[in-house]
């Protein structure tokens, strides 16, 4: 309650109050209290998805407002996977933004599959993703692309080697989360050289392109990663290529079907195709 309270300028007790009321009004118990917390109880989690709604429906009627000032102010809110969100987006929102000093542009980064969730929910006006989008209530356009290739350490018994469908499967690996786009264009990319994501010898699982990247230095391990991620660790000698393509793969621009983009939505996809 404190950091709703917070979160909406206003203070514990008066949050407290209107969470009290809406039970009162309803004859239902949004919260339970564990320990010294709260907790969502089954009504609240029944509930949450349609709050949430309203939420956006809010949102979206603000940006209504925001448009008839043009683009002297307004909101931006992107949702991307880590690799677009850190090697691809962030000069493209940075021109945006001197173009345009009076939007506020907000970014969260995850994976592929986090993105679209925000995007699904109303919390990102636009998401970035790297693998094919297959929900019906989003559109997706091709906005970029990346390689992804295998790495190891310099010292690793492929480096210099021609990489063959026996090495894939001895090798020992680390893998992004189930849910990146990374992972799954691996998948893809394995089963085209007659390998099963489920056949090769995978001992870690991180949640990031630079934790698998660390971990890979090490030196006993492979990993997938894009060469735009991997690019720096390479030129200071700490990684290398493995000899072994992987197809390349599109960036993809998703956008809420239902819902009506703002200005700035559209002033930032137009520049995007500048």
């Amino acid at each position: 309650m404190r950091r709703a309270g917070e979160l909406l300028h206003l203070t514990q007790p008066a949050v407290s109050a209107a969470v009290a009321a809406l039970e009162e009004r309803h004859d239902a118990r949004l919260f339970d209290r564990v320990g010294r917390g709260l907790a969502l109880s089954e009504a609240g989690r029944t509930f949450l998805p349609e709050a949430r709604a309203v939420l956006a429906r809010v949102a979206d009627a603000g940006r209504v407002l925001q448009d008839l000032a043009g683009l002297l102010r307004g909101e931006l809110r992107l949702a991307a996977s880590q690799t677009v969100a850190t090697y691809w987006l962030p000069s493209r929102m940075a021109r945006f933004v001197e173009a345009h000093p009076g939007i506020d542009i907000s970014l969260v980064a995850g994976n592929s599959a986090r993105a679209i969730a925000a995007v699904l929910t109303g919390e990102a006006d636009l998401g970035f993703v790297e693998g094919d989008v297959k929900e019906k209530l989003l559109h997706s356009q091709r906005v970029g692309g990346d390689q992804l290739g295998l790495y190891a350490a310099p010292c690793h018994p492929l480096a210099g080697r021609r990489v063959r469908y026996k090495h894939l499967r001895d090798a020992v690996w680390v893998l992004r989360e189930a849910g990146s786009g990374t992972r799954n264009h691996l998948q893809a990319g394995l089963a085209g050289l007659g390998v099963q994501l489920a056949e090769i010898n995978a001992k870690l699982v991180l949640p990031s392109n630079g934790a698998v990247l660390e971990a890979v230095a090490v030196g006993g391990l492979v990993a997938a990663v894009s060469d735009l991620a991997a690019e720096s660790r390479v030129a200071a000698g700490r990684l290398v290529r493995l000899d072994c393509e992987m197809p390349k793969r599109n960036f993809w621009l998703v956008q809420h079907r239902e819902r009506r983009p703002s200005r700035a939505v559209a002033a930032f996809m137009a520049a995007l195709d500048k």
